[in-house]
């Protein structure tokens, strides 16, 4: 073989060399291009995903006030708020249950006082919502300490409310509603936590079927023993 064969031939394994790292590196650059981007795109969805979850159960629409606790009284009560979220209330409270009719308020605010939720919802509320709202309640929290009644003249088709504590919703599948529930539900502003909801002094009848108790003459007054079972899911 000549030399310059032999050069020739040497040139053109040197360029097919070349020639073949420049294809691995455009290969390594469109390989780490691709799962670059997928990464990118994967951060974004997640990045939505969190931002989109914490706008939905965001609770900067709740209403907060302030009541003082142990105002325990007989008559019935005039209230600021419709429904009540504190305030003077009766000396028995009312047993958490899902309930199709009016409660007293006065027994409610006691539940609250004990660390209840209160859902409530307007008397012309559509079945297949108060159907879901029970779903809601059933599924939400503490069983131990979740009222829910229908309340007449709402200014919005669902209320939930806690001591202190109230927000309006338009639909019960809105998440903040189970939101709600998880944290004020027994939750820091609670006058009396883990009070039982329940028990042989609880008021089980709806208004409809009870008028407010008469104040006892000579019997002791009802007490709130503490419940084993004060966790939240």
């Amino acid at each position: 073989m000549t030399k310059e064969k032999a050069q020739a031939r040497r040139e053109h394994l040197q360029q097919m060399r070349a020639e073949q790292k420049r294809k691995q590196r455009r290969a390594a650059l469109l390989m780490w291009g691709t799962g670059g981007l997928i990464i990118v795109l994967l951060v974004g969805v997640v990045g939505y995903y969190l931002i989109d979850q914490a706008r939905k159960t965001s609770l900067d629409a709740v209403a907060n006030y302030k009541y003082e606790a142990g105002q325990h009284v007989w008559n019935a009560v005039s209230y600021k708020e419709t429904p009540p979220v504190g305030g003077e209330h009766n000396n028995y409270w009312q047993q958490c249950a899902i309930y199709d009719k009016p409660i007293h308020p006065e027994h409610a605010v006691h539940s609250m006082e004990h660390g209840a939720s209160w859902i409530t919802y307007r008397l012309d509320l559509p079945k297949a919502q108060v159907d879901k709202l029970k779903e809601v309640a059933a599924s939400t929290g503490n069983q131990e300490y979740m009222l829910m009644s229908p309340f007449p003249n709402l200014s919005a088709p669902i209320v939930v409310s806690s001591w202190g504590h109230q927000l309006k919703l338009n639909s019960p599948d809105d998440p903040k509603l189970g939101a709600f529930i998880k944290r004020y539900q027994n939750g820091a502003d609670t006058p009396e936590p883990g009070a039982t909801c329940g028990g042989a002094d609880a008021i089980t009848t709806t208004a409809d079927q009870a008028p407010l108790p008469s104040e006892p003459t000579g019997q002791q007054q009802p007490t709130a023993s503490p419940s084993p079972s004060q966790s939240q899911q």
